[in-house]
């Protein structure tokens, strides 16, 4: 079996990834800042994005390289460039130092409006480094990702507890549950994803133009067994909350302003032209199966 090369394993979608990954049979070496647990099957290189000898020891011998770790909020253009430029240039050029050629990047469907704001930007940074590598690659670009253990669906759920859904003034997004898209990561890992080199996937739960913010306010409100009213926030008021939480939590702050452009972009629907081929993967979790998940986490 493969050895695979991971970075982000101790994030959000690195985390259901590395499972996936160790039930497939697949021998792991993880990049990790802070020391992990020892577990069959893994190998943990101590180290980050910016360390030349941990990128190394990462990728040498390893058959391919899955990149998921990257930066979704900081507090300046310099901040998103270091964590998705620049660590996924040093990537590529510790893959060009070692053997392996195959790289699996995971990047966002923010990288197709680079101008909207600094974080969309980096994504397509890191695109293009990708793409004027010498590398067989295949790029996959989630949606909003969410799953049990995502920390941001589950503050947006125990607002909507209160009945209460706060949403941008319009637009349609898609979704995928974490496991959909740990599967389709997984599966390219293996022999038969070397045919999809040099190729960029969108993917997606399979809802057809995905959800508009009333539906999916209402799919919120069928996993808490309650009526949900959705409350459009026009976009100026959100940059008062950014400015207001970045005066208050600095650098910490959540909301930014480049966050808030990136939430009122009115079209976050994947292209179904660029969905993998059904006979390669599909989605199994759909929202409301997914965010019943998540309600559940609550009752806790």
């Amino acid at each position: 079996m493969r050895t695979v090369a991971v970075t982000g394993a101790t994030g959000f979608v690195g985390t259901e990834t590395l499972e996936q990954l160790l039930s497939a049979g697949f021998s792991v070496r993880a990049l990790a800042r802070r020391p992990q647990a020892e577990r069959a099957g893994v190998a943990w290189i101590m180290g980050g994005l910016d360390d030349a000898a941990a990128l190394d020891a990462l990728v040498t011998g390893a058959d391919v390289v899955l990149h998921i770790a990257g930066v979704v909020n900081a507090p300046d253009r310099a901040g998103f460039e270091a964590g998705n430029g620049t660590g996924t240039a040093n990537v590529i050029a510790a893959m060009e130092r070692a053997e392996p050629k195959r790289l699996i990047h995971v990047s966002s469907f923010a990288a197709r409006q680079p101008e909207l704001s600094d974080y969309c930007w980096s994504k397509a940074l890191a695109e293009k480094k990708v793409l004027g590598s010498g590398l067989d690659w295949t790029m996959v670009r989630p949606p909003a990702v969410y799953g049990p253990r995502d920390t941001e669906f589950i503050e947006v759920m125990k607002v909507a507890r209160y009945g209460i859904m706060p949403v941008p003034p319009k637009g349609r997004a898609s979704l995928i549950h974490v496991a959909d898209l740990a599967a389709v990561l997984v599966s390219l890992c293996g022999e038969t994803g070397d045919d999809f080199a040099n190729e960029t996937w969108e993917v997606d739960d399979g809802a057809p133009g995905g959800l508009s913010h009333i539906e999916l306010a209402a799919t919120f409100g069928r996993a808490l067994k309650r009526r949900v009213i959705p409350l459009p926030l026009p976009q100026p008021l959100l940059m008062l909350f950014a400015h207001i939480d970045r005066m208050l939590r600095g650098p910490a702050a959540k909301l930014t302003k480049d966050r808030v452009r990136y939430m009122c972009h009115p079209d976050w629907v994947i292209d179904p032209a660029k969905r993998p081929p059904s006979q390669f993967w599909q989605p199994r979790i759909g929202a409301d199966e997914g965010l019943a998940q998540v309600a559940a986490t609550l009752k806790q």
